[in-house]
């Protein structure tokens, strides 16, 4: 059973998620929180994954999240929410969030973001992918404080498709995409992006890519 925390400062958006969710095989909602000042105190309930909006009127989902991950870091934090915009994207996804999903998207999607993020996987739509990687891209690879992203440049130990693959991700490509472009199966791909997440020491597949950009990948014959 993966245990859910909703923190949104609307509570239609709260109660309707919690009604939603508890629909789902396997998701129980632990509780709710309506800013970003009352989730330290809602970790009690021992929360898998956090349902986090961003734009909260005391203290915000991007503070939130940075605090959460501070205190238990293997908390996965997905960003829910109305705005998609680079700004709320670059601080989202450099505060640590595995993910960011939009409120318009249907419930069964929301579940299943909520079931990879417990996995190990990143959950970005394309776009907000490609939105986040041209934001990197145009400040030099430079990220906020709070994303972990090692040094070193660990890439001697690929193989030439890892490379490949690692070309797409900083291109913000899906796994689709990459199936396309390479001409393999998604399964294949996913493969792929567990031995880069494993050889480059990282935490998910969102740190796979960033650590792409700023070792200057992404170009693609």
């Amino acid at each position: 059973m993966i245990r859910v925390l909703i923190v949104d400062d609307q509570r239609l958006m709260r109660e309707g998620l919690r009604t939603l969710l508890e629909l789902e095989d396997g998701i129980f909602v632990v509780g709710v929180a309506s800013d970003g000042s009352e989730v330290i105190e809602a970790l009690v309930h021992q929360p898998d994954v956090i349902l986090m909006d961003i734009r909260m009127p005391h203290v915000d989902g991007i503070t939130a999240t940075r605090e959460v991950l501070l205190r238990q870091p293997h908390i996965k934090v997905l960003m829910l929410t109305t705005y998609d915009d680079r700004a709320d994207v670059v601080g989202a996804l450099s505060a640590g969030a595995v993910g960011y999903l939009l409120k318009d998207m249907p419930a069964e999607s929301i579940a299943q973001g909520i079931r990879e993020a417990v996995r190990g996987g990143a959950i970005l739509p394309p776009t907000i992918a490609k939105t986040f990687l041209a934001a990197v891209h145009q400040q030099g690879g430079a990220v906020e404080p709070g994303a972990s992203v090692p040094e070193p440049d660990k890439t001697a130990l690929l193989t030439d498709r890892e490379t490949q693959v690692l070309n797409c991700l900083a291109q913000g490509m899906s796994n689709r995409e990459i199936g396309q472009y390479l001409h393999v199966t998604e399964g294949t791909v996913k493969n792929h992006v567990s031995n880069l997440i494993a050889k480059l020491s990282l935490r998910d597949r969102t740190q796979v890519a960033l650590y792409a950009v700023r070792h200057g990948y992404g170009r693609l014959p």
